[in-house]
């Protein structure tokens, strides 16, 4: 499994676009993957018919997390707190930034009948920005640009560096930058856009999880320069909090994982404020607690490392058949948030925008109204 079916927003990045219209007119896709936000609330409007199936487009641009070569073991339910929660009251301490997908789509479709349920559902909420493009000369000003804009209104921004050599093992997201040293550079100038204000890096998706697809040696070479990475950005920034990449419940099992993490520099405050799981993908909340804490625990570092969920769609839970790619059926999940109320879960939050498609419901990473709607009807 790994990140890539779902190509996400590379700041500032340039990708061609499609636009669909659907049977009733509307448009079904935004433009070129950009940002990301999202929003929520407990009253919906009234809903219009479903929603038609888009063609499935085979192959990938820019990034994403997939959740596909996994061994399928079975998920809790989401219990009723959990599907009752599953869109709460948008986050006032998380930033959302101005400029996504779903923004551009609400913004361009205001008469489809689809709009107010996606807007309020999922353009109000705050979303993680990815950086998913390894473009050295512009990094540290994109990446500046989102940090500035959460400072200026005394929010949290959400920023995923995602430019890792062989990420994704040559998958759906292969790509990032051409070799370590490439990479170390990229990271230092990634870092010098931190600003000085609170942030949160979720750096690498499936860095760590996915790293069995890499020979020993170039698996020890990945995981020093993550550990670096971490020490960079919390130097530039002291008030960052970086997580590293703890794949998700169904995956790894949690003491092969937290042995990973610490060679990768999870267990040292000088480079990590704890790991972050089910980016992309369906597991239930409770389900990943459990498995945070597990490794966690297993990781064996200071008591003051903690977790954060990726909780975009994952309100129905994992389906029983272990399908990763737009699956059927799914639901937003909890609300972005820094108050989740749960020991050692330092944050709820929206790593992956609801509605940018994983290639089977739309272009990966491209914002596809008919998946958005079905996740938040």
């Amino acid at each position: 499994m790994a990140v890539a079916a779902w190509v996400v927003v590379a700041v500032g990045a340039v990708t061609g676009m499609v636009s669909a219209l659907d049977d009733r007119g509307g448009s079904d896709e935004a433009g070129p993957p950009r940002v990301t936000r999202s929003p929520s609330l407990d009253s919906l409007p009234l809903l219009p018919s479903a929603s038609p199936s888009v063609t499935k487009f085979p192959s990938p641009t820019s990034a994403s997390p997939t959740r596909t070569r996994e061994k399928v073991t079975p998920t809790p339910s989401p219990t009723r707190a959990e599907r009752k929660q599953s869109t709460a009251v948008v986050s006032a301490r998380l930033y959302r930034h101005p400029d996504s997908q779903v923004l551009e789509w609400v913004r361009d479709n205001p008469a489809d009948p689809r709009h107010a349920v996606i807007e309020s559902r999922i353009a109000a909420q705050p979303a993680a920005v990815w950086f998913a493009d390894f473009t050295p000369d512009t990094i540290t000003a994109r990446v500046r640009a989102v940090t500035s804009g959460g400072s200026a209104l005394g929010r949290v921004p959400v920023v995923v560096p995602y430019a890792i050599p062989d990420r994704d093992c040559g998958g759906y997201s292969e790509g990032g930058a051409p070799g370590l040293d490439a990479y170390d550079a990229w990271i230092d100038r990634f870092a010098a856009g931190l600003g000085s204000g609170d942030v949160i890096v979720v750096l690498e998706p499936d860095s760590v999880a996915q790293a069995d697809c890499l020979s020993e040696r170039a698996r020890a070479d990945r995981f020093a320069s993550l550990a670096r990475a971490g020490r960079v950005m919390k130097a530039a920034n002291p008030r960052a909090r970086v997580y590293y990449d703890a794949g998700h419940s169904g995956w790894n099992a949690p003491a092969r994982q937290a042995e990973w993490l610490r060679q990768a520099g999870a267990a040292s405050t000088a480079s990590s404020d704890g790991v972050f799981s089910n980016v992309s993908n369906f597991r239930t909340t409770s389900a990943e607690i459990a498995y945070d804490r597990q490794v966690l625990a297993a990781l064996d570092g200071p008591a003051s490392l903690g977790a954060v969920i990726d909780t975009s769609r994952n309100g129905a839970g994992a389906p029983a058949d272990g399908e990763w790619c737009d699956p059927s059926g799914r639901r937003l999940g909890r609300a972005p948030t820094l108050a989740t109320g749960e020991s050692r879960i330092d944050a709820y939050l929206w790593v992956k925008l609801p509605g940018e498609s994983d290639g089977c419901k739309g272009r990966p990473g491209t914002f596809t109204a008919s998946y958005a709607y079905e996740l938040a009807r």
